[in-house]
């Protein structure tokens, strides 16, 4: 069954987060802008089904929203939330062609039952508008490699499909090794800009100090070293797609000339005079919570504000355990491939250590142990071919009571575990542990 995508409008970060989620919950597919004019954008270069709107905002408030979206979207319903009600405001907006009036606060439930009012009323209204969705296209397969049967995956490879050939904002979210990267390539490759450039760009790989002319280039001698002009990421991907991954990693000044970036639709390089107008598609993601990072102030709240437009949640491998049968046989496939290894299986017994194990690495930590066990491996993968510590169960004494140890302890062999997992790769093991490679060496001991 189709589902909506709906677009929420409030300039309060804490609004729609909780629109989003509440929505999302709902199973609508959710848009977001803080602002009167980033809405517009967004209704101009996307299919939007619905439009939520506060009135009160600075600048241009909702109710001009409502107007425009009237006159210029008719066949989109309308759903006005306030903290603010009044007769003359309800009477106002209802004029304009808003079907409901929802007074802040409001719980999930009311949400529910005015946005199911408001597009139920809307479409026996307007019956072409229903039959018109009814000709859309029902189904999509599962793009570029994603792996996947669980209810998870599909709805992912749904929500690729629904934004693929427009250009709003994308933020994925989720912990490292989910495939942050492989959505952001299936959302670019399967789309109307496929043949466009695609820059991927590690935001946190890159020096600070040259990350800001890595992106926005340089002219030359605008710094020391700078012997030449050069071009930088955002004109290399004119056209197209960047994708800006681990973006939490970004300075504050890179966050600032980003933002700019995305009000503006244009790069200055550093030493320039006059900006460039670029045409260009922003995909970010991040293992952290931007939300969170805001409060702090070590992320800009407004640059939030423009990145979380659309928002994809990775899911874990641990909540997709369906689909590990699926990638293991992947796995299989691709390394006897690499290391010239005809017919290799795997044994019941060893896929059920698979099946139990939690992956706090995810797709990567499950792609390093695949191969080492091709390796080490005959024409079947067995028990003994699978590393150690996904065997190893908690000690018990001879009583049967759980042989307790000190939390360093325990904490340094799950470092192990993790090692082990990433081929000892120290910066990979701290990226999936969320910690640097100085706490690292430190919780290690050496």
């Amino acid at each position: 069954m189709r589902k909506e995508n709906i677009l929420i409008v409030d300039d309060s970060i804490e609004m729609l987060e909780v629109l989003r989620r509440q929505l999302s919950s709902l199973n609508f597919y959710t848009f977001q802008a803080s602002n009167v004019t980033d809405a517009i954008g967004i209704l101009r270069t996307t299919s939007i089904d619905m439009l939520i709107t506060d009135l009160q905002m600075p600048g241009i408030n909702g109710m001009q929203l409502v107007k425009y979206a009237s006159e210029h979207f008719p066949g989109i319903p309308t759903l006005v939330i306030t903290g603010f009600p009044s007769v003359s405001g309800a009477v106002e907006a209802v004029k304009s062609g808003v079907l409901d009036y929802l007074v802040k606060p409001f719980t999930q439930q009311e949400l529910k039952s005015a946005v199911e009012e408001s597009l139920l009323k809307f479409n026996m209204n307007h019956p072409e508008i229903v039959r018109e969705k009814a000709k859309e296209k029902k189904t999509f397969q599962a793009p570029l490699g994603i792996i996947g049967n669980s209810d998870k995956i599909r709805k992912l490879t749904e929500i690729i499909g629904r934004i693929n050939n427009n250009k709003a904002t994308v933020l994925i979210q989720g912990e490292s090794g989910t495939g942050k990267e492989l959505v952001a390539r299936a959302i670019h490759y399967t789309g109307n800009l496929a043949k466009t450039p695609f820059i991927t760009v590690n935001c946190g790989g890159i020096p600070e100090n040259l990350l800001e002319s890595e992106l926005f280039g340089f002219v030359k001698g605008s710094f020391t070293g700078a012997n030449e002009t050069r071009s930088g990421f955002f004109q290399a991907a004119d056209g197209g797609t960047i994708f800006l991954d681990e973006i939490g990693n970004a300075s504050l000044n890179v966050q600032s000339r980003l933002l700019r970036v995305l009000q503006e639709k244009e790069v200055t390089m550093i030493g320039a005079n006059r900006a460039q107008k670029i045409d260009i598609r922003i995909i970010a993601a991040t293992n952290g919570d931007l939300l969170a990072m805001s409060k702090k102030g070590t992320f800009r709240e407004d640059l939030y504000y423009r990145l979380n437009v659309i928002n994809i949640e990775m899911p874990p491998l641990r909540d997709r355990k369906d689909d590990i049968p699926l990638l293991v046989k992947y796995f299989i496939h691709k390394f006897s491939n690499e290391f010239q290894k005809n017919n290799v299986s795997i044994s019941e017994k060893a896929l059920d250590i698979l099946l139990r194990y939690s992956w706090p690495g995810n797709i990567r930590e499950l792609e390093n142990v695949m191969q080492r066990a091709i390796i080490m491996s005959g024409e079947q993968i067995q028990v003994e071919d699978i590393p150690e510590y996904l065997k190893v169960q908690a000690p018990i004494a001879e009583d049967g009571s759980v042989e307790w140890k000190p939390l360093r302890d325990v904490e340094k062999a799950y470092i192990l575990k993790v090692l082990a997992s990433v081929n000892n790769n120290k910066t990979k093991a701290a990226e999936i542990l969320e910690i640097d490679r100085k706490t690292l060496r430190q919780k290690l001991g050496n």
